[in-house]
């Protein structure tokens, strides 16, 4: 039959001790490890032919993402050149066709005709680690002419690093 030992009360309490420290321990170590980034997702409506900046960046540029200026009174998009950094780059326009504005059918057309060069472009989404948004005409920018539709890429995880138009 087992004997039963008493521990001495010293040895009780640092037992005790060291379990009521490994919670803090554990959560020490969270705050060690560097969170992954949330993914970002930018829709048609993230970007519109409306923000200020939008209509001056070309194919293939590089520019930031819509943030307030204190001077325009607005939010603005920058041109950034792409080797700097930037969140977004321009890899296409399309062109609608005339008619009465209709921002679902736009929206839809956009989408496919974006979808189409992205995966001439980079395969899929999967593949690249990229993903891609359009940028609308809105209803006054139509009312005054306009029917281009620009194809945006991104990294859903951070800023893009260079150009990530691949070379042909």
């Amino acid at each position: 039959m087992p004997v039963a030992v008493a521990r001495p009360a010293t040895a009780r309490r640092r037992t005790t001790r060291l379990l009521a420290a490994v919670p803090s321990l554990l959560a020490l170590g969270t705050l060690l490890v560097e969170p992954s980034a949330v993914a970002v997702h930018k829709d048609d409506t993230f970007i519109t032919a409306e923000t200020s900046g939008i209509l001056l960046i070309e194919g293939a540029e590089c520019f930031t993402d819509p943030t307030y200026s204190v001077t325009a009174d607005e939010k603005v998009v920058l041109y950034r050149a792409c080797p700097e950094g930037a969140a977004n780059q321009s890899y296409g326009f399309l062109e609608a066709e005339d008619g009465a504005y209709d921002r679902p059918a736009l929206a839809d057309f956009a989408w496919r005709g974006c979808e189409r060069g992205f995966r001439v472009h980079w395969t899929s989404r999967e593949k690249s680690g990229l993903d891609f948004f359009p940028i609308l005409p809105t209803e006054e920018t139509w009312a005054d002419g306009d029917r281009d539709i620009m194809c945006a890429v991104y990294d859903p995880h951070g800023d893009l690093k260079a150009s990530v138009l691949p070379t042909l």
